[in-house]
């Protein structure tokens, strides 16, 4: 080791779904809506003026900061954007997670919080799921730094109903509590009504699964003025302008459209709810998720065997070889004939 690799801050990345360059493949590995985003964000697209690239964007994020709290009838002091919501959940890290006290979040969940933790030096505790992967709110009425937890959880889809939700949130008012909502708008209930009554809450959600746009890059957080004004602190001294023109404008388009947002996310729903009852035939076994991805298991049929057959087969799901979840697959929900390929598939699969 040269002596310079002393002082290199080392940890193991995050690693992301993979995004394959082949044809004719069925993606239902990376959460991804498989609908467009609404036709207003193309509408917002050609009337982008190219001369403005040459300005910096807004660093308030004015626009889009309007959109989102118009959407949810909030204050635009109780909204921050950022690059997506890992950024938003990044920005929260710095700046809330900063006791010597270890943060909470559960032992199967999404994995890029033990990757900020350790990149942060911030010390942390896994909180053990229960047998049918749920969220146990007793394990979490005890000294913390803080708590974070996905609802509904990933990659389990399980949902933790809302009197749970506060009764953590009411058990810990001297920490910042953040309820990850990335996959909220598919049927489970929003802890953003809380943020009214709890002053130590953060809700994050995501443009990334509902509103069709990964590719954009649109994560926000909600809660108190004084919580949001602390992550815009944090914001400018690490980067003033985190949100690029475009990005804003075709964010700002895309909230505007509520009628679009609920008829995709209802055709996903339908979708899900269709290949459930599909799986559930197959002897397929999983919890009802409230999530745009089923988390399975067949058990007759090793999960390590079935990922390796279905991209075989050209269709791509998520496979976690960890413990407790190796004999998981993680499918997101794609068209409906997305879903009827990956039945066809699996009803053929050892006849």
């Amino acid at each position: 080791m040269k002596k310079w690799e002393e002082n290199v801050r080392k940890v193991v990345p995050y690693v992301p779904g993979e995004q394959p360059k082949v044809q004719n493949l069925i993606k239902l590995n990376t959460n991804e809506n498989p609908y467009p985003p609404s036709p207003k964000v193309a509408e917002a697209l050609k009337a982008i003026d190219v001369d403005c690239m040459r300005l910096y964007p807004d660093p308030a994020a004015s626009v889009l900061v309007k959109g989102i709290a118009d959407f949810y009838q909030l204050q635009e002091d109780q909204v921050f954007v950022g690059v997506g919501s890992d950024d938003v959940l990044a920005m929260i890290f710095m700046t809330f997670f900063n006791s010597k006290k270890p943060i909470l979040f559960p032992d199967i969940t999404y994995s890029f919080y033990d990757v900020w933790a350790d990149m942060l030096r911030i010390p942390y505790e896994t909180v053990p799921l229960t047998d049918d992967f749920t969220i146990r709110k007793e394990d979490y009425f005890r000294e913390n730094g803080g708590i974070i937890f996905p609802n509904p959880n990933a990659p389990t889809g399980v949902e933790l109903g809302m009197q749970d939700v506060e009764a953590i949130i009411k058990a810990n008012p001297d920490v910042i509590v953040v309820v990850d909502e990335a996959y909220v708008d598919f049927g489970a209930a929003s802890a953003l009504p809380l943020i009214e009554k709890y002053d130590n809450l953060l809700v994050v959600q995501t443009f990334s699964k509902s509103r069709g746009m990964a590719g954009m890059r649109i994560g926000y957080a909600m809660g108190n003025p004084v919580l949001i004004k602390y992550l815009n602190d944090v914001k400018y001294s690490f980067n003033s302008y985190t949100m690029d023109q475009t990005t804003l404008a075709l964010g700002a388009a895309a909230i505007s459209d509520r009628a679009y947002f609920e008829e995709t996310v209802h055709k996903v729903v339908e979708t899900r709810e269709w290949t459930k009852k599909e799986l559930a035939k197959l002897g397929f076994v999983f919890g009802d998720s409230k999530a745009n991805f089923i988390f399975a298991s067949h058990p007759e049929i090793p999960a390590a065997e079935l990922f390796a057959a279905l991209r075989e087969a050209n269709i791509i799901v998520r496979y976690f070889n960890k413990p407790r979840i190796d004999n998981y697959l993680r499918i997101t929900i794609g068209t409906q004939e997305d879903m009827e390929m990956l039945i066809k598939f699996l009803k053929n699969y050892k006849k």
